[in-house]
């Protein structure tokens, strides 16, 4: 590749992933995989303006050169896993199906803006309010404790929505308030379940984001469910390449806090 295609590359390039990130910021929408975009295009930016004294300084002496190098090796390595990682998504995304009944129904928290559900909390809600109509016998268990300046649980704004767009009666929702992770999130249920006598061992159905699918289900694996059924709600696409990308940090994070 020529130095001025490079230079062209990396500052089209940059720029995107920089002004879609700043413009998702501007949405008050803040999580790493917003934020990294956002670095990565700077970077990018700037070693396309300042490309020539960049090949200057690097080319001085062999440990620099190397150094750069490795740094650019590092940085396409990182990025192949992320391709691989987002192509076992797609392809567990594909295989998701649930068409058989549940003593329960987990609606993972996702959010809350205003006092209402976010937009990919409203999917999630969507979808599970579909399913539990088809099924009026399980139970509902909303989950999801006290954001940052909210005064009102996660929790308590996806039973009103319910009720309100869906009209799911009260009476069959339980709210888990408690919660500000996933992992929570599916222990905490636990006593709720036993209460209403549902046991781990019962067909229970997880609804939550595609791309959060395979996250979600190996936790409540670790933490004993056995009969796991899953129901996924699309990701709006203005967002759905940073929450993978997101939930590609989590993933390393999840396993390396033994949440699975």
């Amino acid at each position: 590749m020529s130095e001025h295609l490079k230079r062209s590359f990396s500052f089209i390039i940059g720029s995107l992933l920089a002004l879609d990130g700043i413009w998702l910021l501007s949405l008050d929408k803040i999580h790493l995989g917003i934020i990294l975009p956002v670095i990565i295009g700077i970077g990018l930016i700037l070693y396309s303006i300042f490309f020539n004294a960049i090949q200057l300084f690097t080319s001085k002496n062999k440990l620099r050169l190397t150094l750069w190098r490795c740094a650019w090796a590092g940085f396409f390595l990182w990025l192949g896993t992320l391709l691989i990682f987002f192509a076992y998504l797609q392809y567990t995304i594909q295989q998701n199906t649930t068409a058989q009944p549940a003593a329960a129904i987990i609606v993972l928290g996702s959010g809350i803006e205003n006092g209402k559900p976010s937009p990919t909390l409203k999917e999630r809600l969507d979808v599970a309010a579909t399913y539990a109509k088809q099924y009026p016998q399980a139970i509902m268990v909303m989950t999801g404790g006290l954001g940052f300046k909210e005064r009102v649980t996660e929790a308590e704004v996806m039973s009103e929505y319910m009720q309100k767009h869906h009209q799911i009666e009260q009476s069959r929702i339980l709210l888990e308030d408690q919660s500000t992770s996933t992992e929570q999130n599916l222990r905490n249920v636990q006593p709720f379940l036993l209460e209403h006598h549902i046991t781990l061992d019962q067909p229970v159905v997880i609804a939550t984001s595609d791309f959060h699918i395979l996250r979600a289900k190996a936790i409540a694996q670790h933490q004993g469910y056995q009969q796991i059924l899953t129901i996924s709600a699309p990701t709006p696409l203005y967002i759905r390449y940073n929450s993978w990308l997101r939930e590609y940090f989590a993933f390393i994070s999840g396993w390396l806090l033994n949440e699975y």
